[in-house]
């Protein structure tokens, strides 16, 4: 295969969006759109693509890094005079250059592949990738001759009423010989309403130059869709949503109901997992086998091992161990590390904490900036307080801690191993391996205390 280079199209501000974040920075299922189509033409083993930017270029490039050159153009003049931007990195080059737009999601690798396949096979110096629309209206239509070549692109304003009946849509993503590209570049003309240079002037320019023109006919019109308002947005990531759940349930995941099933591109899920409805899967989360996840729950940038059920709860940038048991309505804030065989159970918060093996807060308990060893009982309605208003402070737990109900471990503070928390003490002080600190006032029984402030009438 030749040399293959890649410009992507990401200049635009997407006034139809009626937003302040730049068009192609607009997420589906979590990413946003030009990191989609950058993923997928990564695929095809590029050696250089560039990313035309202009506004929100600084915002484009952070989120692409390294993985792209870039070349600004600074007024939106057309998609020509966008790709003619890429002149001084790429001009002169041997081999075959792709063109795609910033705003595509929904592209693959394997659609591009067979684009540039038929582009070689056929000789050809343009080949533009094309779709069949049951409703083409807004598309350019393409027009074959006898032979089946393209003879020209007719934009739907400009088409007769029998060009308007074919189905057939340029879909916007060309591939070129670089050298050929780059050279007709040059000779494209605004000479039209908007005063805007168009790359499909290039295709006319090459056919009146005897060069050979083909399309390949992709079976997907989804995959081709342009997004260029919130109701494209909505149904980009209907698709892509719909895409990913499939994946899953082909490599054995089990999604009781799709539709209400919300998984970004780059989460990983074992086989035998079960998915409830309501669940929402982001960021680069792993979930292991044999799992349960929901419903209704939300994880996000977590690994999750195997034989894990989390009901009913959220987690966030932390890990989890296999045979946990997490929920319902448990709230796992970052940095948090959950050990095998751990509970935590209904109205139960950690944060920034470790809990070790077959330890359990069962319920209603906020664990923060703490240590909990093995095999802890964190009875319910238990605080480790962290925090004076100013500073964050940390709390152990060593291993066969018995916290009773209602506690109070106030940080800094050690519990050692083996030891009891009497229920109701607030623990300011070390606490002795296997003792029994008992931290709370007597109980005083005041007779006929309620008669005297509350007499009874006669």
């Amino acid at each position: 295969m030749t040399n293959i280079y890649a410009v992507i199209l990401a200049a635009g501000q997407g006034t139809r969006m009626k937003s302040k974040l730049y068009k192609v920075l607009h997420p589906v299922c979590g990413k946003p759109m030009v990191e989609h189509v950058i993923d997928q033409i990564t695929g095809l083993h590029t050696e250089q693509i560039v990313t035309i930017v202009g506004h929100g270029a600084e915002k484009v490039k952070a989120q692409l890094g390294g993985r792209s050159a870039y070349a600004l153009q600074e007024k939106q003049l057309g998609t020509a005079h966008a790709v003619i931007q890429a002149q001084s990195i790429l001009e002169g080059k041997e081999g075959c250059t792709l063109v795609v737009c910033g705003d595509t999601p929904l592209i693959q690798t394997s659609t591009m592949e067979a684009l540039i396949k038929h582009h070689e096979e056929t000789g050809a110096k343009a080949t533009i990738l094309t779709a069949r629309a049951d409703k083409p209206d807004g598309y350019g239509r393409i027009i074959r001759g006898a032979d089946g070549s393209v003879s020209r692109i007719v934009e739907h304003k400009d088409a007769t009423d029998e060009e308007r009946a074919v189905k057939e849509i340029n879909t916007g993503t060309y591939c070129f010989d670089n050298k050929a590209l780059f050279d007709a570049l040059k000779n494209v003309s605004n000479d039209n309403v908007q005063g805007e240079y168009y790359l499909p002037d290039v295709i006319e320019i090459l056919k009146a130059a005897g060069e050979t023109i083909s399309a390949h006919q992709t079976d997907s019109f989804d995959e081709t869709l342009g997004v260029n308002d919130r109701v494209a947005l909505s149904e980009a990531e209907r698709i892509m949503r719909a895409r990913i759940n499939e994946q899953h349930m082909r490599a054995g995941v089990s999604i009781i109901d799709p539709l209400h099933t919300y998984i970004g591109p780059n989460v990983e899920i074992g086989p035998d997992t079960v998915i409830q409805p309501g669940t929402v899967l982001s960021g680069k989360t792993t979930i292991g086998a044999d799992c349960v996840i929901g419903p209704n729950s939300e994880i996000s940038d977590c690994a999750v091992g195997d034989r894990t059920v989390i009901r009913q709860s959220t987690a966030f940038n932390s890990e989890i161990g296999s045979d946990v048991n997490i929920g319902p309505f448990a709230h796992i804030r970052p940095k948090s590390a959950i050990h095998d065989e751990v509970k935590i159970g209904n109205f139960v918060e950690v944060k920034n904490a470790a809990f070790g093996k077959g330890s359990k807060a069962s319920h209603l308990s906020y664990i923060g900036d703490a240590e909990v060893g093995t095999n802890v009982n964190i009875g319910c309605g238990s605080i480790t307080v962290n925090y004076d208003g100013k500073n964050k402070f940390l709390t152990k737990i060593e291993d066969d801690v018995f916290i009773g109900c209602n506690s109070n471990l106030v940080a800094p503070v050690t519990v050692k191993k083996g030891a009891y928390v009497a229920a109701g003490s607030t623990i300011t002080d070390e606490v002795p391996e296997e003792a029994l600190a008992i931290a709370r006032a007597r109980q005083v029984n005041k007779e006929n205390y309620v008669q005297k402030i509350f007499p009874k009438n006669d």
